[in-house]
């Protein structure tokens, strides 16, 4: 969808950006703070179980961002907090997050040409989507300036 969305519109960040649910936005870290951030999500992903992510139908943040709606959120959300209750304990320069966490899988964003977006909101809200997942791992990404580049992946505890 996110290739589709790049073909028709044009979109580049549709493609650059890895598909994913995030956690915690981006933010800026000092150099040497990344092998403690490592060691942590290490430590915190081996306490946490997989669990089951449902994905259905599509939405809009304004104008700006087409995204799939996250349904049964009910496990992603207990593990998001489980997640920044452990950073707010161990990883202080990781920034307290002011807006409520609206889980979601971005499928274009902030270049999406404002004349084209009549025709993709219709487009997309015509078409049904459904599809569910296991999340296994937590993976951390980092931004070289032009693309986001996964780091490490952190995989969770085996259920059961």
């Amino acid at each position: 969808m996110k290739q589709e969305v790049h073909t028709l519109t044009g979109s580049r960040n549709a493609v650059r950006l890895p598909a994913h649910i995030t956690l915690i936005p981006p933010w800026r870290q000092a150099a040497g703070a990344e092998e403690t951030l490592r060691t942590e999500l290490r430590d915190f992903a081996a306490l946490e179980e997989g669990f089951s992510v449902g994905l259905q139908g599509f939405d809009w943040f304004g104008n700006r961002t087409l995204f799939v709606r996250v349904t049964e959120a009910a496990d992603l959300q207990s593990f998001h907090a489980d997640l920044m209750g452990w950073c707010a304990s161990r990883l202080e320069n990781i920034p307290l997050e002011t807006r409520p966490f609206t889980p979601h899988m971005t499928l274009a964003t902030r270049d999406l040409p404002p004349s084209q977006v009549p025709a993709m909101r219709q487009l997309f809200q015509a078409r049904s989507y459904s599809a569910t997942f296991l999340a296994t791992s937590l993976q951390l990404f980092r931004h070289d300036g032009q693309h986001w580049l996964p780091i490490e992946d952190f995989p969770l505890k085996q259920q059961g």
